[in-house]
């Protein structure tokens, strides 16, 4: 009930027609309530939706149904439910005049504009927002049965509440307001916390201090998971969090610590501090030492950085070399580094010398921009730096300049916060630094084939490289530590934009009208569907991909015809297959084989019950993947070899907007220098992008985007539409890149050669993708088993 106060309110507010009210209420539909306003509209749904109770919503508001309130009594809500167009808005066949009620003919909210066939049909209709808010609430059990807890803050145009079950925490935030508005939450018990945005998948700042400000715009609302940051990255932070920095005293400057038995005190404290790094790829391994093999000081820099070479030793497995720059701070600058980046503090120093005794931090010197700025402006000089052991050279290529740009001073830099197996840091918008973690003797295949194709091949289509830093010692060959590389203004990853394309397809699938045929994919290879016309509604509902798949093709080629013009250089020309060389590739394939199903075997017990089925087929199709494989030994290969991308899927490629731009040519970062340098069949990076393209049409139907749109109960109505995007932009692909590499003469022969040998790698790739997921990602298990089944299926 309500007091007469709020009733005159409600009437002001509501209904100033006397005839929309009724007894002692109103009655009004929620669109004409909301004077038509969309904002209005979906924020109420929000508040309904994830305020504690059980929603319910009046028939036909869920597609802004309007309301006739001169019918008399309540009918002016009860008229007909408007399904389509048709004769009484698709309620009934019967004459009109027959209708209980007439159909609505309000302009605002008429029948032919209004009903469930045209909304259904428009992807930002409210129905699509309803069908959405809904399987979100959905897919969380604490909107249901969750308790609430209302935050105040001192902006009282802002609701603010917390929804609680278990693990989840949902955060909502409204603005009540028409006008902007800014709002600062108190989330202290929440700190670490990462806001993960519902409808978009998108990460918010992480909660730090506890005060979290937003801005929302008119009768705009968020709905957030607070969640913690995810595996490695949780890990990682917790670890850093928790860790207990040691304390190393230095007998004079922090320096001594390089050597002597100062030495040994740092060597102490490494391993715990390079075990924790993100970088570090020996986690699985028990590591014996990290001694300190050179250091290498950089004189000059403001804060007289070191570049040490780290050798680390395992109870069991060859040494690695990992390449730490290192710094000193003191007073307020190790403070803000503390705050900042804790995981770029090594240990507390205290150093004793003539002058007293000074605290400060010893830290990773990537993390300082002036340290960065330095190695850039070296590199310009060509700079030389003697350590104990051996010397740095910073060495500029011939567009080092061109791609710096003018001025004197060095662009800003700035770390990139993805930190994987190197770490990035980027100066200004004009150029990037990569540091080599793992170091080894020999040129490293990102600066090897990137300075090609940017000096020799002129090869546009990629970030090109600048200079590059290595580490010389005697006779060794030298270590690339480091490449520089232009900065290539991006829109994202294509992997990103390939989900995002997917996302509008399916919902552009799911928006057919009901009735509408559905999709027949034929069970044919990427290889033969390549030329032939595709289906018409199919092509309607894909086209937006089709030419970027296309374009991709053709810079795929571009890049392995540049890879293959080199006819001099031995690390370039290309080379024939030999039977040594086919049968070094079936015995690599064989053992990855057993591998991979031994290992299957062993976690079979541990998968989900619905995918057991899949491992078991796949297990006893071993022979028949090894036949597949043996068939490479049974004929004479035409095709030529040639140094290739090595890792080449959606996420090497950037998406400029208009073109691609290919990155990352460093290979499998596991795999040795040697293995990675070797000359293989191009058609090993075209099937690592078939794989890729297999891997983003089933993303968003098993769960491993970090989240979708899509509703559990359509995957089923959306995988043979899945499939079928699959294969025509397989084809698409294929069809490009086959046109634009016949130009060069790395490719087989005959048509029967380089289907048996695109389906061989096809089949390796999807076997290493089987034993990667089962080691790393149980979760994406389910792509590569259907993979293999799939690619059994079609005889690929």
């Amino acid at each position: 009930m309500v007091t007469d106060e709020e009733r005159d309110y409600m009437y002001r507010v509501y209904a100033h027609d006397p005839q929309a009210r009724i007894n002692l209420g109103i009655r009004r539909r929620l669109v004409p309530l909301l004077g038509k306003d969309r904002r209005k509209f979906e924020l109420m749904n929000a508040l309904l939706f994830s305020l504690p109770g059980t929603p319910v919503i009046y028939y036909g508001d869920e597609i802004g149904m309007g309301d006739n309130i001169y019918v008399g009594d309540r009918n002016g809500v009860r008229t007909p439910m408007q399904w389509s167009a048709d004769r009484n808005a698709g309620f009934s066949r019967a004459p009109s005049q027959r209708l209980y009620l007439p159909v609505n003919i309000d302009p605002d909210y008429h029948f032919e504009t209004v009903n469930v066939e045209a909304r259904q049909n428009n992807l930002s209709s409210p129905l699509w927002f309803m069908k959405r808010i809904l399987s979100l609430r959905k897919r969380f059990r604490a909107f249901g049965r969750g308790t609430i807890e209302f935050l105040y803050p001192e902006n009282h145009h802002v609701l603010a509440f917390l929804r609680s079950y278990g693990e989840e925490r949902i955060l909502v935030v409204a603005n009540l307001s028409r006008f902007v508005q800014y709002v600062e939450l108190d989330l202290s018990p929440h700190r670490g916390a990462v806001p993960v945005e519902l409808f978009g998948q998108t990460c918010f700042p992480e909660v730090a201090d506890g005060r979290y400000l937003l801005t929302l715009g008119p009768h705009a609302f968020y709905w957030f998971s607070l969640e913690r940051p995810r595996a490695e990255e949780a890990v990682a932070a917790q670890a850093d969090r928790e860790r207990k920095i040691p304390r190393l005293a230095a007998e004079g400057a922090w320096e001594t610590l390089l050597r002597d038995e100062g030495k040994r005190k740092l060597e102490r404290v490494l391993p715990d501090y390079i075990r924790g790094r993100r970088w570090f790829g020996g986690k699985a391994r028990k590591m014996k030492a990290a001694l300190v093999d050179d250091a290498v000081p950089l004189a000059g820099s403001s804060q007289a950085a070191q570049v040490l070479l780290v050798r680390v030793e395992y109870l069991e497995e060859d040494p690695e070399i990992y390449t730490l720059p290192v710094a000193f701070a003191d007073g307020k600058r190790a403070a803000r580094i503390a705050r900042e980046s804790p995981q770029a503090v090594i240990a507390e120093v205290s150093e004793t010398g003539r002058n007293g005794r000074r605290e400060g931090v010893l830290y990773d010197a990537l993390h300082d921009r002036e340290a960065c700025e330095f190695l850039l402006e070296s590199t310009a000089r060509r700079r030389r730096f003697k350590g104990a052991q051996g010397e740095i050279a910073a060495n500029p290529l011939r567009g080092f300049r061109k791609i710096r740009g003018p001025g004197e001073k060095a662009p800003r830099a700035r770390m990139m916060r993805a930190e994987q197996s190197n770490t990035s840091v980027v100066f200004g918008d004009r150029m990037i630094l990569k540091v080599f973690r793992r170091v080894d003797s020999g040129v490293n295949p990102d600066l090897e084939i990137g300075a090609f194709l940017t000096e020799k091949a002129a090869f546009p289509h990629i970030s090109p490289v600048a200079g590059f830093l290595e580490y010389r010692r005697g006779r060794k060959e030298p270590m690339t530590l480091g490449i520089f590389q232009g900065f290539v203004r991006n829109q994202g990853d294509a992997w990103r934009y390939t989900l995002d394309i997917l996302g509008r397809y399916f919902e552009r699938v799911m928006a057919r009208p009901q009735g509408s045929k559905e999709i027949e994919c034929p069970a044919k290879s990427p290889l033969s569907l390549a030329g032939e016309p595709l289906p018409a509604e199919a092509g309607e509902l894909m086209g937006e991909y089709l030419p970027a798949a296309r374009a991709l093709g053709e810079r795929t080629a571009g890049m392995h015809l540049a890879l293959s013009s080199e006819g001099e250089d031995p690390a370039f020309a290309p080379q024939s297959f030999t039977s040594l060389y086919q049968r070094s590739l079936y015995q690599s394939m064989r053992n990855l084989t057993g591998h991979a199903m031994l290992l299957l075997k062993r976690r079979l017990r541990y998968l989900p019950e619905g995918l057991r089925e899949d491992a078991r087929r796949v297990l006893e199709a071993e022979d028949r993947i090894l036949k597949r494989f043996r068939g490479i030994l049974d004929r004479k290969i035409s095709a030529m070899r040639i140094r290739i991308h090595g890792d080449f899927h959606l996420g090497q490629v950037l998406h400029t907007g208009k073109d691609f731009v290919i990155i990352d040519f460093e290979g499998e970062p596991a795999h040795t220098l040697t293995a990675r340098r070797i000359k293989r069949s191009p058609l090993r990076d075209v099937a690592g992008m078939l794989r890729s393209f297999h891997y983003a049409s089933k993303a968003h139907l098993v769960g491993t985007t970090g989240g979708s749109a899509i509703r559990e109960e359509d995957h089923s109505v959306l995988e043979p539409w899945a499939r079928c995007w699959n294969s025509w932009v397989s084809a698409a692909f294929l069809e490009s890149y086959l046109a634009t590499a016949s130009r060069g003469s790395f490719l087989p022969k005959t048509r029967e050669e380089l289907s048996a040998l695109l389906s061989t790698y096809l089949m390796e790739k999807a076997i290493y993708e089987l034993e990667y997921e089962l080691n790393n990602r149980p979760d994406w298990v389910k792509l590569p088993l259907r993979g293999i089944l799939q690619l059994l299926e079609t005889g690929e």
